[in-house]
């Protein structure tokens, strides 16, 4: 089948990339890798020790770079609804975080210890059109960001993809009751033209609301 004009486009784009060269060059799963390096580089987040939950996690590329920033400390837990190749030293959970079975997986998992920091790569399969893509987008923002509030510690750190439009104003407030800071980036590997963003928010308040409906003013 011929591929359409924006597919063709698309293609001649993503391999002539320099991040998608490096990330195939350094045998990184995805170029996505290098915004999350950015983004930890720039503002420090991680430290030896810490436990990582990695949500919408495949192909690797973000759970592979935490697990070989922090070497052999920590522990990096990945959960995604497609399955994910294995990678050394992070532990995968394959189905739906909304559902009770892959949260009772991770809650084993966990054994009670302690979620130090969250991260969300997660984007919806993406039509093209505004007003599909952003409500959606902005649903899995909601879904990540009441798992952190039911998962991470107090003083733990949340790092979320964005994008810009309708609803983004008001998530950003939100998280500003719930983190004493939140910083948005844009890492450099994001393509220009596109209107997703980071939402990084440290230092988790101690009472936090469990869902969508409940705030901490």
């Amino acid at each position: 089948m011929a591929r359409s004009k924006s597919s063709q486009r698309w293609l001649r784009e993503h391999f002539s990339d320099p991040f998608v060269k490096k990330a195939q060059a350094e045998g990184l799963r995805s170029r996505a890798a290098y915004k999350l390096e950015e983004l930890l580089e720039r503002d420090r987040v991680l430290k030896p020790g810490m436990v990582v939950v990695d949500l919408g996690a495949a192909p690797g590329g973000w759970s592979q770079l935490v697990r070989r920033e922090l070497g052999d400390s920590g522990r990096v837990i990945a959960l995604d609804i497609l399955d994910m190749p294995p990678l050394a030293g992070v532990e995968f959970i394959l189905g739906d975080f909304r559902e009770p079975e892959p949260l009772a997986r991770l809650e084993a998992l966990l054994d009670g210890q302690p979620v130090d920091l969250v991260l969300s790569d997660m984007a919806p399969n993406m039509s093209g059109v505004d007003a599909v893509d952003q409500p959606r987008s902005m649903y899995l923002a909601e879904l990540a960001r009441d798992f952190a509030d039911q998962h991470l510690r107090a003083g733990g750190t949340f790092l979320i993809k964005l994008f810009q439009g309708t609803g983004f104003d008001d998530y950003i407030r939100d998280l500003r009751r719930r983190y004493r800071q939140v910083k948005v980036r844009k890492p450099e590997a994001s393509r220009s033209r596109s209107s997703e963003v980071y939402a990084l928010a440290t230092d988790k308040r101690e009472a936090q609301g469990q869902g969508a409906g409940n705030r901490n003013e």
